[in-house]
């Protein structure tokens, strides 16, 4: 069976570019989904890969369709492959699952080693950036999400000194996640 995935980053973006690619290239069904890319859980990919039958063909528009990292092309590809499917991208033709290709084996390795080394430079380049700016004084680093002034989080503490109700309970009042609360609490040596 020939299965489509679309995906968009967002409610607002719109799947019709995509959603055409994939019926011009004949699936017989088509996988949606709005969610970021960055989301390691996208659920509808999940059911998809699910689904899979051996002798199927994904096909994508792009592989930043369906992977958010090189490292996440790798997982997918060997999963796919050892399930006997074909994953085909329509923008990057170089992809050549249908058989063992040396060549498909040899571009994918480059492409690995390129992407590794882009987000190295990029991490390389904000490393320096922190320290110019930790020289300078600018650098506060992440805003904390729960501070002594969060509503939430005082109330969790409240709810905590009070004894009544366990730190599950507690954070599913607030919506303050556990390991954070614990962290805070830790920090701050609250104790019941």
């Amino acid at each position: 069976m020939i299965l489509g995935y679309a995906r968009v980053s967002s409610e607002k973006q719109s799947l019709a570019r995509q959603l055409k690619q994939l019926q011009e290239y004949k699936c017989e069904k088509i996988y949606r989904e709005k969610t970021s890319g960055t989301t390691a859980n996208r659920i509808v990919l999940q059911k998809m890969l699910g689904e899979l039958q051996e002798g199927d063909i994904i096909v994508v528009t792009d592989l930043t369709r369906i992977t958010r990292s090189t490292q996440d092309l790798f997982s997918l590809l060997e999963l796919i492959k050892n399930k006997g499917v074909i994953l085909k991208s329509l923008k990057d033709t170089w992809l050549d699952m249908s058989s063992d290709n040396p060549y498909s084996t040899f571009l994918l390795t480059v492409m690995a080693g390129v992407n590794q080394l882009e987000r190295d430079l990029i991490n390389t380049r904000q490393k320096e950036g922190i320290a110019i700016a930790k020289e300078k004084g600018k650098y506060r680093g992440r805003v904390k999400k729960y501070h002594e002034k969060n509503k939430s989080l005082l109330h969790a503490i409240e709810l905590y000194k009070q004894g009544e109700k366990t730190v599950k309970e507690i954070c599913d009042i607030t919506k303050i996640g556990r390991a954070s609360f614990y962290q805070y609490l830790r920090s701050n040596n609250i104790t019941r």
